[in-house]
This record gives structure tokens, sequence and C-alpha cells, in this order.
């Protein structure tokens, strides 16, 4: 395993993280195919055991399930100090007014049963799911930054946005002396590229971590265009963010599959690969169903791609809306 600091921290990740989204009882939440309990303890022990020490989660997973799967198994199995441990904050948890959202009372609230739930006194990462339009970003930053002076949080990040809020949000934190965001976690992978344009360019310049969801396109880039999986037939959210561009990302799964069959290696290996070798990214977030997953993604770390591979992984990439916020 390879260790890299997170962003301009002094703190140190696994260049992979295990992403908890498919972990839960998947009959409570947006993810019906997530493993219960019994079947999600493997993936992270074995995770653990391949050396990744970052483990990426949410309230919202499953009804905040994932959370308590999570942190019952890290408990067993490893040791806090040694572990990242992330959660984020933003979507409905409950009906009625204050259900949702980054106000203080959503953040206090929500940082509180997080952690309840994660059976920890502090997460090392708390990060805003997405942005708030019907809150002030001062309210949210200064309620985030006492999230962190309390003790609850030892840093905070941001998720999908534009540039341009995220710019927003790091000089509103700098003017007032707030806890700074020090994480971009985007949708960023071979058939989504339009991070490129500002917001990458941007993590650099800042010295942001950054941390893609969905490396794999939700497993898209990882089998036969026609294939489908338990998950391609029912995840509404990756069928919102995928099915209106099919038509472009065809030929980008057509030509990973070529280049892979010349090096010998899976598809899921070569498209981490190429990512990783990205210099502004930090860890990409990698969900898993099998144990299989898990070590191939550790394996594409010892992966180096030719500038001739890149060429030809990039080159059918046709520019898609950019879903900023997505």
């Amino acid at each position: 395993m390879e260790y890299v600091k997170l962003g301009n921290t002094g703190m140190d990740v696994s260049r992979i993280c295990l992403g908890c989204m498919s972990f839960g009882i998947g009959e409570r939440g947006l993810f019906p195919w997530a493993l219960d309990e019994e079947h999600s303890r493997p993936m992270i022990k074995k995770a653990l055991e391949l050396g990744i020490n970052f483990f990426d989660t949410a309230n919202v997973y499953s009804d905040g399930t994932s959370e308590e799967i999570v942190g019952r198994a890290l408990k067993d199995f490893a040791n806090r100090d040694e572990i990242v441990l992330a959660t984020k904050v933003y979507f409905k948890m409950h009906e009625g007014p204050n259900g949702a959202g980054l106000s203080r009372k959503a953040i206090m609230s929500e940082i509180d049963k997080s952690l309840k739930r994660l059976g920890t006194d502090y997460v090392d990462l708390y990060q805003i799911h997405r942005l708030d339009a019907n809150t002030p970003i001062e309210e949210t930053l200064e309620a985030l930054h006492d999230v962190v002076k309390a003790g609850k949080a030892r840093y905070i990040g941001a998720s999908s946005m534009y540039a341009w809020q995220f710019m927003k949000a790091l000089k509103i934190a700098e003017k007032n002396g707030w806890t700074r965001f020090v994480t971009m976690q985007n949708h960023y992978n071979l058939m989504y590229r339009e991070e490129e344009r500002e917001m990458l360019p941007l993590c650099k310049e800042e010295k942001i971590g950054v941390i893609p969801w969905s490396p794999l396109a939700a497993g898209r880039l990882t089998h036969d265009w026609e294939a489908t999986t338990p998950r391609t037939k029912i995840d509404a959210v990756a069928k919102m963010v995928f099915d209106e561009t099919k038509e472009l990302d065809q030929k980008v799964v057509e030509r990973l599959t070529e280049v892979t069959k010349k090096r010998g290696i899976s598809r899921a290996q070569m498209a981490l690969a190429w990512l990783l070798q990205k210099d502004t990214v930090t860890a990409p977030i990698v969900g898993t169903r099998e144990i299989s997953h898990i070590e191939e993604a550790v394996a594409a770390l010892a992966i180096k791609l030719t500038s001739e591979e890149i060429a030809l992984l990039e080159e059918p990439y046709v520019p898609h809306p950019v879903l900023g916020m997505m």
C-alpha cells in the first residue's frame, strides 16, 4: 500500500479509499443492492489487511446503517488511531422541517448522530455531501468550524459543486479565520472528465486533496457495454448520472477494453491506474461488493501506464454537460 498526505494536512491516507455506500440494510434508503452486515464485514477486514486505512461513508447511506456497520467492524478489526474515518452530511435524514441541509441546527444534530452510529468520539474528515442553496454559506462554514473546535472532527471536506462555489467557500473561511476545507470529493473518471476544466486546477493551486467518487462509473467501466449487474438495473442515482450520455460513453468503454486486453489486466485496474496517475488525485473512493474488487483496486497501484496508453484511453472522450452539483 502507498500512503500520501491528505491535501495540505499532515495526515496520511492510503491511496485507495474504501467507499462504504455498498454496506447497509438495503431496504432502508436509496441503495437496495447494499450488502448486509454479515457480507460487509469481510470486505472491511480485507481492506484493512491490504493496508487501506481510509474509509468513507455518509449519514444517508442506507438510512445510517452503513455508519453502524462500518463503525462496528472498525472497532473489532482495527486500531482507531490508525484509521482515517470520513462521513458526510446534507441529504434528508427524517421527514419534516430541518430534516436535511447544512443549517447550523442540522449540522450540530447530524454530527452527534453520526458519531453515535459510528461508535467513535470523532471523525477524521467531516464532509458536506452537497451545497445547501437554502442556507448561507457563512452559517454552514461557521458550524463546521465549531464541530472541529469541539473535537468532533479533525478536518472538513466538500463534495460536488462548481469551482467558483468552492473557491468562494475557501475564501470566506480564510477571511473569518474558520476551518478550511481540505478535500474535494468530486465526480471524476474516464467517462466523466469535466472536472479537468476548472475544479482540478483549482484544487492543485489551493493544495486540496482530491478524492473522486465513482471512479469506475458505478461499475460501467468494469464490464462489457451491454452487460448488466444487479446494481445497473436498480441504481436510480447511477442511472440519473450516466444514462443520458451513454452514446458518448460507449466508445470510452470500448477503447478501455482494447487497451486493457493488450496489457492483460482487468478494466477496473486500468481505469484506476489512469486515475491514480493524475497528479491532482489523492485517493479514489472505490466501492465494492466482492473481495476481488478490493484486491483489484490495490493491485492498480503497481500499474504504471505509458504516455501512449494514456493518450489512447483519453482520445475517444467527448465533452459532457457539466454536472456541477450532481
